[in-house]
Parts: C-alpha cells; sequence; structure tokens
C-alpha cells in the first residue's frame, strides 16, 4: 500500500480532518481500502469524526461502500449509535436498506443495543423499515427483546419502534412473539407495554 493511501486511512481513523482534507491534493483516493476492504469513511464512521466523515463525503466517497465484514459507514452508525454521523452521511444519500453479514439494517444493531436516541432519530428522519427481517429471523423489536436488558433504554426503544408502526406480534422464525420473549425474560414493563397493543 502506497504512502498517500496509508495516510488517509490512518488520518480518517484517527479523525484528523485537516490531513483528511489535503490527502486528495497528494494523489490519495477517498476509496482506498485496507486490508479488511474498510474505506476512509468506514473507519471515520467507526471512530465517530463526524468532521473527517464530511470531508470525505464533499470529496464523493461513498456512504455504502461495505468492506470484507459486511460493514458500510452507514451501517455501523446502528452500531455505534451516532447522531452526529447519522446525520452527516444522510445527504450522501445511504441505502437504508443495505445489510450488514447478519442480513440486517441499521436499526437493528441499534435497538439491540439500547442507542435511544439514534432509533429516534433514524425513525424520525428517515423511511427505514421498522419490520426488516434479518437472517435470524428478528426484526428490530425482536432484537430488542431478545438481546437487550429489559432496562429503560430498551423500554423506550420497543415503545419507539411501535409507536413508528411495527408489528408487534411479528413472530420471529421460531413462531415467538416480541411479547412471549418479554414474557419469558421476565421484562414485565415491556410484556405490558406490548400486551396492551394486543
Amino acid at each position: 500500500m502506497n504512502t498517500q493511501r496509508r495516510a488517509l486511512l490512518d488520518s480518517a481513523g484517527q479523525g484528523d480532518a485537516d490531513s483528511v482534507r489535503a490527502a486528495p491534493a497528494a494523489g490519495a483516493d477517498p476509496e482506498t481500502r485496507d486490508e479488511h476492504r474498510r474505506t476512509p469513511l468506514l473507519l471515520a464512521a467507526l471512530g465517530d469524526h463526524v468532521t473527517a466523515a464530511e470531508v470525505l463525503l464533499a470529496a464523493g466517497a461513498d456512504p455504502n461502500a461495505q468492506d470484507d465484514r459486511d460493514d458500510s459507514p452507514w451501517l455501523v452508525t446502528g452500531v455505534t449509535g451516532s447522531v452526529g454521523m447519522m446525520r452527516a452521511l444522510l445527504p450522501a444519500g445511504p441505502d437504508l436498506k443495505l445489510r450488514n453479514r447478519f442480513g440486517g439494517i441499521a436499526l437493528i444493531p441499534a435497538a439491540e443495543r439500547g442507542h435511544v436516541d439514534y432509533v429516534r432519530a433514524v425513525l424520525r428522519e428517515t423511511d427505514i423499515d421498522v419490520d426488516h427481517v434479518n437472517r435470524l429471523g428478528w426484526t428490530a423489536l425482536l432484537e430488542a427483546v431478545i438481546l437487550g436488558d429489559g432496562g429503560r433504554a430498551h423500554q423506550e426503544i420497543v415503545e419507539l419502534l411501535v409507536t413508528a408502526g411495527a408489528t408487534p406480534d411479528l413472530p420471529d422464525g421460531d413462531g415467538v412473539t416480541a411479547r412471549e420473549h418479554a414474557e419469558r425474560r421476565g421484562f414485565r414493563e415491556i410484556g405490558g407495554l406490548l400486551r396492551a397493543l394486543r
């Protein structure tokens, strides 16, 4: 890998916006890839370096470029929960249907990880599919219950998802609904909320 490409990748990963800005003039391609096929924009997104990401986007960086794990700048916003990065990427027209290695969209890991502000923002500011089903047979609602801790953040996410139109009785691949999972796990607040919607 040549020096300019390595420098751009390192600068993006460290959030050094000035060096990122200078890189194209030095001959570095904003779509260059590292050994895991990560672009500078993906590295900036992973580190939540919004200014560096904005510089890369202005240079034409692709918010949908996926690495060898199927992560993309857009998809990782759901993992990090960064509302700032999500909003920086939106004007570049990210593919809201792009899938990660589990067949999920950005909303699903955000719901699982309890990123309340992100879930609220992505539901309000995009037309992301609230009932998208991943390869595990789970929607964002199911992941929030199955992989969440039942605490306040996940309760709020369940409420946000249902308010945004999530189908509360959509079952997983084994025919078990989010309410049934909540009751099995002893999540009384979530179970009560979902039971009220029947």
